[in-house]
This record gives structure tokens, sequence and C-alpha cells, in this order.
């Protein structure tokens, strides 16, 4: 479970809560069925007009991206193993290699591996992988685009709403105990279009956006070391350029290591 996702969340709903508490409003005053049908349905239809059904039939999966931890095997280890590739590459050639492919999880790094091993010019490798890294991209990117419209669409429908409240209110004025009501109730709406388009939806296609950057990242550094054991580098220099892809701390930490 990705833990920065749920704590988030419940943070920015305490402090809705403890907000209100402090104002002295209480937490019934949220439930009004006319602003959260505005709200959550508005929400919904606005993006189900924004987007085609070939999009909207990945958000579940988003969900699951985002409270799910990412599973990536780490920079640190990658960098060790295209170094002992490296090494077992310039002393018995590239294609004893071919059985570490057997033993790869990770899909891209598999298939970079075996074109390798087939025999493939690094610049139809690097072109090929490169291309996959984009694609990858543009779809996290389209996912991550739901959310963000989400969050743009939800704090308009939350003034629809007050407005929608405000013309209920206004038709009788005579009762100036129930006008203060309803004014009140009426702006309900836009408490909610505000707080689920920033502290929901965008906050989750920043988060989409994130993971898809720090996957891409580790495919690009993934291109050079296969291209690196491909063109015979020793496992120093492939050690030095890819730890070019590690933050300072972490680069410095593993040319110590090694050096040791």
């Amino acid at each position: 479970m990705d833990i920065s996702t749920v704590v988030g969340l419940i943070v920015g709903f305490v402090s809705l809560l403890l907000g209100m508490y402090f104002k002295g409003v209480t937490p019934d005053a949220l439930i009004n069925p006319a602003a959260l049908l505005i709200i959550i349905a508005g929400t919904i239809g606005t993006v189900i007009i924004a987007f085609p059904l070939n999009e909207l039939k990945r958000i579940p999966s988003l969900f699951g991206v985002l409270f799910k931890e990412q599973k990536l095997q780490s920079d640190e280890e990658l960098i060790k193993m295209f170094s002992e590739w490296a090494d077992v590459a310039r002393r018995e050639g590239l294609l004893s290699l071919e059985s570490k492919a057997s033993d790869i999880d990770d899909p891209f790094l598999k298939n970079g591996l075996n074109l390798a091993i087939d025999g493939q010019n690094a610049d139809y490798i690097r072109d090929v992988l490169t291309e996959e890294v984009d694609a990858m991209s543009e779809r996290h990117a389209s996912g991550a685009l739901i959310f963000s419209q989400a969050g743009t669409y939800a704090p308009t429908l939350g003034v629809l709403g007050a407005v929608v409240g405000l013309i209920a209110a206004l038709k009788d004025m005579n009762d100036i105990d129930a006008l203060g009501i309803a004014i009140s109730a009426a702006f309900v709406a836009t408490l909610l279009g505000i707080f689920t388009g920033y502290v929901m939806w965008h906050p989750f296609a920043n988060k989409l956006k994130r993971k898809s950057a720090v996957e891409a990242q580790q495919k690009m550094m993934i291109i050079e070391g296969i291209l690196s054991v491909l063109e015979g580098e020793a496992p120093r220099v492939i050690e030095q350029k890819l730890a070019s892809f590690l933050p300072a701390s972490k680069r410095k930490a593993l040319m110590a290591d090694n050096d040791e």
C-alpha cells in the first residue's frame, strides 16, 4: 500500500473536520444530498463527456496505482546487476547472458537484453526501447489527465451548486432565520467542490505523474545499461555512467561501496 496517499487523504479530511469544529460548524452540515449530487454526479458526468470510453475503463486500475506501492527494482541493484553482466560478457561473450534473461521478471529489461543477445545494433535497440518508454509515458499522462480534469471541473461545479442553492434560498425571504440556514447550506457545494478538486483529484493526478516519471527514468537507465553491456564497456565505467541517474547522496554511497 502507498502509505503517503492514505496518510495524505486522512490528514486532508481531518484538517477539514477540525477546521469546521473550530469554526463552530458541525460535520452534519456536509450531509447535503443536493450538493453531493451536483459535485459527485456532476464531476463524473463531465469526465465521461471529456474522455473516450477506452480511457475511462482504466480508472479502476489508476486507483490501484494510486494506493499500491510502486514495485520497482532499486536503481542501485540494477547498476550492480549491469556491472556483473558487463564482467560476464567481457569474459565469456554476450551470448553467455542468455541464461540470465530467463530469470528476469521485468518485461522491459528482458526484452532489451534479448535484443542485445540477438545481435541487434545499438541504434535499433535504443529506438525500440525509447519508443516503448514514450508510449508508456503517454498512457500514464492520459490517465493523470482524467484526475487533473476532474480537479478542474469539481470547484466550478461547486460554484454552480452554490448558485442553485442561493436561487432556492432567495425564493422566500420572509423567514430570515430559514434564509440564513439555506444560504449556509448553499455554500456546502462550493466547499465540497474545492475540497475534492484540490485535496483529491489534483493531488491524485500529480501522484500518477510522479510515479510515471520515476518509472520512465529507471527505464532510460536500463537502456543505457543494456547498451553499455552491448558495447563491451568495463564494469567500473558502467557504474560511473549509470550512477549519474542517482541523487548525489546515493551516488556517493554507491561509489564508496564499490571502492571498498
